[in-house]
């Protein structure tokens, strides 16, 4: 072996360690717990749930429909400058503006996921539509104040791993959500002998339990320096002004870029073959005669490992590769994992092939989330508004899970599900061209990628 070649072995290993070391700050760490504590309700009020509704006997048609409980995601930047502006009585006194907005925010979204789980699908499905509604908005601010935190919170040096971080902690949120949940309902029928409605209303007590982990992260973690110092600069300035500032000053700055309404496109489409695959993906396998206990199982072993896998190789991609680079890859990844559902459809109750066909989705759709949440922190480094910047992104990219896929549960029943999920596939296909755009533009010249 020679010199250099020993020297470079040996600054590798460096590297390796210092990419290693940066997951073990105490900063990232905490983003790791705020990510699971977002992740978390998500499910509740979507996918969860429209198992709930189908093993109530919900028709189809209805059950898509309930895709449109999520509008609260899609206008939270409505409400986002009132986060960005104004304190808390007593918690932002006590422990900072955006803590303080936190434990308002989870203290609320323990209550609404109670309410939820007390509703009946069988008996009202509009009283469930409300408490969907109200775990979705709790939630959605939440995710509003969170997205602030962690953007205002990291360095430029830690910011790819928080993402990492985030994303894998995030996904784990919503599967302890999902198949957690539904080895709840098992277990509460099968060992404590509750009827089925009784077994999902202590499941979704025990979910709101979970949000507990978000609050006591919340009491652990320290008020961003950069938000103190926003919050600072405007303390002079009366109610009204300060909302309508932050207002103001976070669609402004977004309007004036170059290309801004074909990048809000890109937003709305880059997730939407994950969505719309993702609203009837639970509902596509328990049709197939899985078990909710089989599909669970499944989710909770190697889909897990794949999540976790997905989401820190996103967040190393984030770190080796280009923006845009980064953005074509897991696009065509998301779009060609949705084939492998259709395929299921065709070979039917195969456990094997429905196997690879979650891991195929969960590890691309952790990728992709990654180098999306990447992209999205990029353009959102104000921190006069980050929360409105970041929440009317997000709200946007939730626009295409939401509205565009609400009509999923149509589209399957006219086509069937093989047929359906290949539709879903080629609905990657508009982002890319949207993204082909951008980077002819230069869009991505004045983004400073998050990396470290």
């Amino acid at each position: 072996m020679t010199p250099d070649t020993a020297e470079s072995i040996t600054q590798a290993r460096r590297s390796l360690g210092g990419t290693l070391a940066v997951y073990l700050e105490r900063r990232v760490i905490i983003i790791m717990f705020l990510g699971f504590s977002s992740g978390l309700p998500l499910a509740l009020s979507g996918s969860t749930l429209l198992v709930w509704m189908t093993e109530a006997k919900v028709n189809l048609g209805t059950i898509g429909l309930f895709a449109l409980v999520g509008t609260p995601y899609t206008l939270k930047f409505l409400w986002a400058p009132l986060i960005d502006a104004l304190d808390v009585p007593f918690l932002s006194r006590r422990f900072g503006r955006r803590r303080g907005w936190l434990l308002l925010s989870q203290f609320l979204l323990i209550a609404a996921i109670v309410l939820l789980g007390i509703s009946n699908p069988a008996i009202s499905p509009l009283a469930v539509a409300v408490g969907a509604l109200l775990v979705a908005t709790t939630s959605a601010t939440q995710d509003i104040v969170i997205d602030a935190f962690r953007v205002e919170t990291l360095t430029e040096s830690e910011q790819a791993a928080g993402m990492a971080s985030y994303v894998a902690a995030y996904r784990i949120g919503m599967l302890i959500s999902t198949a957690g949940a539904l080895f709840l309902v098992s277990g509460f029928e099968a060992f404590f002998g509750l009827a089925r409605h009784a077994a999902w209303s202590a499941s979704y007590v025990v979910m709101a339990a979970l949000v507990l982990v978000g609050v006591a992260t919340t009491f652990l973690a320290m008020e961003p320096e950069k938000s103190v110092t926003a919050n600072a600069a405007h303390a002079h300035e009366s109610t009204p002004a300060r909302v309508l500032l932050a207002a103001i000053g976070a669609f402004s700055e977004f309007l004036s870029r170059d290309s801004a309404f074909v990048a809000l496109a890109f937003v709305v489409l880059f997730k939407f073959t994950d969505a719309l695959a993702g609203t009837l993906t639970a509902p596509f396998v328990i049709d197939l005669g899985f078990s909710r206990n089989e599909y669970a199982a499944i989710i909770k072993g190697v889909g897990l490992a794949a999540t976790l896998i997905g989401g820190f190789t996103g967040g190393f991609l984030a770190r080796a590769r280009s923006l845009p680079a980064s953005l074509w890859l897991s696009g065509a990844l998301q779009a060609l994992a949705a084939l492998a559902f259709s395929w299921q459809a065709v070979v039917g109750l195969n456990a094997a092939w429905l196997t690879f066909a979650i891991v195929a989705e969960n590890f691309t759709s952790a990728v992709g989330t990654v180098i999306f949440v990447a992209y999205l922190s990029a353009m959102c480094r104000n921190p006069l508004h980050t929360a409105t910047q970041y929440a009317l992104l997000t709200a946007l990219a939730a626009f295409g899970r939401i509205y565009l896929s609400a009509g999923a549960g149509y589209i399957a029943a006219a086509t069937g599900w093989a047929p359906f999920f290949a539709i879903c596939a080629l609905a990657g296909l508009p982002s890319l061209l949207l993204l082909a755009f951008l980077q002819r533009r230069g869009h991505f010249d004045g983004l400073a990628p998050a990396t470290g």
